[in-house]
This record gives structure tokens, C-alpha cells and sequence, in this order.
């Protein structure tokens, strides 16, 4: 029997990404359980997702670090009022991330996550999809990103717990349940796309919103991965995304025992052709 899911998601000025991030969750899970959080009243609503549930809120004020806990701490209410509401599972993620099915199972993330046994919460592996520049161009909006972009990182920070079975509580940016540990699914993956592109991380620097919210730092930060892709050797994704997987599961870094650990490693692989089309 197909589990009745939600998502939910937080943006502020982003419909470069929220339009992606609505028509691939409404093609999964159906426009109509999706639930939009717009940062700030001064926002307009989107007249092009009429199923969809967009609520503008007051904006989150302060710093990144505070703002964000006060972000997380909002969503995780929201989708304990959701669970109140009838709904089996509530997915949570940023708009810039794309929880996927490995196309070779042939299920849509409905079917899989509702074969899935949950107890907290699930996690995709996660896959920071970044740029090969001299060999890949600027990011085109009318063509599926994984069509433009074909190498990524695995990545712990995005080996996030997106789906929850029941009203736990997020850490900051999703990365962690609080006081529960985290399962990944096998073939279930985040894809992120915050950082795949030079020209839109330039153009982020401009924002006036992000830089006077203390985000300048970290988006220099985040153009390591562009560099990651460009210059570190590549790894075949069906051999190395498994062994990846099993570290993740048993590894920790010393700060926080629930959330997963890669040893610093940097490991680069090619996203395979069965991804392309899909977001």
C-alpha cells in the first residue's frame, strides 16, 4: 500500500530552484502534498504550483547559525502538524536538494519509501553535484541539470535524514535527528545542487540578503566543490557508491555520533547516463 507523504521545504528569493525542487516532489509525491515556506512576508506567491500549499511567514531574523536553528525548528513543527494531519512520512529538505531512486530499481520515491521499513528517519546518500569547469558550461534552466552536470562528491554533509516516520525534531540545516541516529537507504540518494555552478555562486556573493546575513564565507566555502570535480581523479558511481554507503553507516566524526563520517576522504565519481534525464 502506497504511504501517504509529504514534503516541505524554505526559501527566501529562490525560484530558480524551488520551481525544480516543486516539479520533481509533485511528479513523486503529487503537487497537492507539497507544503512551500516562503522567508519573509515581503515575498510574492507563486501563481504557477495551484496544488501546492505556499504560506509566506515572518521572516526568520539573525545570523546564519541562529537563523537556522530557528528555521529548523519551525520545519520540525510543521511536519509534526503534518503527521496530526494523517500523513505516514514527511520529507524535509532545502530547495536546492533532490531525494532520488536509483532509476535501475524502476520505482518512483512514492513506491520506494513506501516499501521502505522506517522507524525514525531515512537518509540518501549524499551527492554534492558540482561543475568539471573547461568541460562543462554555464547551468541552462530549460534542460535537466544531471544533463549538464555528470561528476559530483560523495559527500557526508548532504547524507542528510530527509525523511521522517513520525514528529522528531531536525538539526540545523536537516543534518541530524535530534538524539536518534540515522539508517541509509540502499539506492536512495540526495542530490545537491547548491553549488554546480560557477556563475550562480559568483552572482550569490551580490545578494544583499545572504551577505548581510553572514553567508559570504560560507559560499566561498562551497566552491570547493567545483574544484573538487574539476581536478580530483573520478570513480565508476556502481562500484564506489555501496562501499561509500557502508563506511558512512559505521563511521562518526568525534563531534557528533549521529550524524555520518567519510574520513576526509574526497571521492569523486561519475553520475551514470540513467540519472540524466531526471531532474
Amino acid at each position: 500500500m502506497t504511504k501517504r507523504i509529504a514534503a516541505l521545504t524554505m526559501v527566501r528569493n529562490d525560484e530558480f530552484y524551488l520551481r525544480k525542487w516543486t516539479a520533481w516532489y509533485g511528479a513523486q509525491l503529487g503537487e497537492e502534498n507539497l507544503y512551500i515556506y516562503l522567508d519573509g512576508t515581503d515575498q510574492p506567491l507563486p501563481d504557477w504550483c495551484p496544488k501546492a500549499h505556499v504560506t509566506a511567514v515572518e521572516k526568520i531574523p539573525g545570523q546564519v547559525v541562529q537563523a537556522e536553528k530557528h528555521r529548523l525548528k519551525f520545519l520540525s513543527e510543521a511536519a509534526a502538524g503534518l503527521f496530526k494531519n494523517g500523513y505516514d512520512l514527511v520529507i524535509g529538505t532545502d530547495a536546492d536538494e533532490f531525494l532520488i531512486v536509483d532509476p535501475k530499481r524502476g520505482q518512483t520515491l512514492a513506491e520506494y519509501l513506501s516499501e521502505a521499513d522506517i522507524d525514525v528517519s531515512l537518509s540518501g546518500l549524499g551527492v554534492d553535484v558540482g561543475q568539471h569547469l573547461g568541460e562543462e558550461g554555464d547551468i541552462r534552466e530549460d534542460e535537466p541539470f544531471l544533463s549538464q552536470r555528470h561528476y559530483a562528491h560523495l559527500c557526508t554533509r548532504y547524507t542528510k535524514p530527509s525523511v521522517l516516520a513520525g514528529p522528531y525534531s531536525w538539526g540545523s540545516g536537516f543534518h541530524r535527528v535530534k538524539g536518534h541516529n540515522f539508517h541509509i537507504g540502499k539506492d536512495l540518494f540526495l542530490f545537491h545542487f547548491g553549488y554546480f555552478d560557477m556563475g550562480r555562486i559568483q552572482a550569490r556573493f551580490a545578494d544583499k540578503d545572504r551577505a548581510a546575513a553572514g553567508w559570504t564565507s560560507h559560499l566561498k566555502k562551497r566552491s570547493r566543490t567545483i574544484r573538487y570535480c574539476t581536478s580530483l581523479p573520478k570513480h565508476d558511481w556502481d562500484e564506489t557508491v555501496g562501499p561509500v554507503r557502508i563506511l558512512e553507516s559505521i563511521l562518526r566524526p568525534p563531534y557528533a555520533w549521529n550524524k555520518p563520517g567519510l574520513l576526509e576522504l574526497r571521492i569523486i565519481v561519475r553520475i551514470p547516463e540513467r540519472f540524466w534525464q531526471l531532474v
